[in-house]
């Protein structure tokens, strides 16, 4: 039971060339909606392997740094679904900046890795990973059931702003692992 949130981590990570292969390649009837099942029961991984750890106290090296990573590539997998197909297509600035921000944190991370220190995500990186996934959330949504409302110019207006705004969180969030006096020394690390 005790390596159960690093199980639900790895099946986050298992959870995402599925979700990318239904939402880019298959052609089975309904296809964005069980991407968008896949989407929710990957995210939602996340907030139960975070909360099971917490609550048993087994915060582990590995959990803090393959969650994040496996969050990453689940959001921006959505992200480059949202923008290059239709019916959102969002500018592609907001998706290269998310990607190189993230980028940028994982290398940063795997630095202080090596020299012992481990960077767990901190509040503004977990409330910048909810905006992404709700805004996914609601974009497939939308996309899944009302695809003729998802091509309107309000949808797509909307879908811009929230991911324009996400874009600047994502980038603020990527400020604060800057700052060395956040990081936690691996010999402290539970």
């Amino acid at each position: 039971m005790r390596n159960l949130p690093n199980l639900l981590t790895l099946l986050r990570v298992l959870l995402i060339p599925v979700f990318a292969w239904l939402v880019f390649f298959s052609a089975v009837p309904n296809r964005v909606a069980w991407a968008l099942l896949v989407f929710a029961a990957a995210s939602f991984t996340d907030w139960l392997d975070g909360h099971l750890a917490r609550k048993w106290q087994v915060i582990s090296d590995f959990g803090k740094i393959a969650d994040p990573l496996a969050d990453k590539l689940l959001v921006l997998s959505a992200l480059a679904a949202l923008t290059w197909l239709d019916p959102y297509r969002l500018v592609w600035p907001i998706f290269a900046l998310i990607a190189l921000r993230e980028l940028g944190i994982t290398i940063l991370r795997e630095v202080y890795k090596r020299r012992g220190i481990i960077m767990p995500a901190d509040k503004l990186g977990k409330l910048k990973t909810v905006l992404q996934m709700a805004g996914i959330i609601l974009a497939l949504a939308l996309w899944a059931w009302k695809p003729g409302a998802a091509a309107s110019a309000a949808a797509r207006t909307a879908a811009h702003l929230w991911f324009g705004a996400v874009t600047l969180l994502t980038l603020a969030s990527g400020l604060n692992y800057l700052r060395p006096k956040k990081f936690t020394p691996a010999q402290e690390a539970k």
